[in-house]
């Protein structure tokens, strides 16, 4: 008797809700690509990363890594709109991006000055400098 042998084929429905295993093929600064087993390839932007700020994607995904994503549906042209972020447990406060410090004394006090200088000169004055003069750049000859 002969030895039977049974392939098991593994067939992804890719619907939207879905959470399926992929590999990453490509990565942008937009976002990474991912391939399914069923040869379907979809898009995870870098919105749907982390629930924190990515400010680099590369920090977070790998091409060649293997993940597991959720489908959150598909766009008007049939592509696979992807997400690792609604697979992660949500922080209970999300990180914000850090904020730019003071600017320096020095420059705070320029800006100060022309910030009182234009209040001085009056509206429409900006772009005329300290002595005055036409603000048009545009003049129109006689033949």
């Amino acid at each position: 008797m002969g030895a039977c042998r049974f392939w098991r084929v593994t067939f992804v429905q890719l619907d939207s809700g879905a959470v399926a295993e992929g590999r990453i093929t490509r990565v942008t600064d937009f976002g990474a690509f991912i391939q399914f087993e069923n040869g379907e390839t979809g898009l995870v932007h870098i919105s749907q990363i982390a629930h924190s700020f990515v400010r680099n994607i590369h920090d977070h995904v790998h091409e060649g890594d293997t993940i597991e994503v959720k489908v959150l549906g598909r766009d008007e042209r049939g592509r696979l709109d992807l997400s690792i972020k609604e697979l992660l447990e949500e922080p209970e406060e999300i990180p914000r991006p850090r904020a730019i410090g003071r600017q320096s004394p020095q420059f705070e006090a320029k800006l100060r000055s022309f910030m009182r200088d234009a209040k001085e000169r009056g509206p429409g004055a900006i772009g005329a400098g300290k002595k005055g003069g036409s603000t048009s750049t545009s003049t129109k000859r006689k033949k």
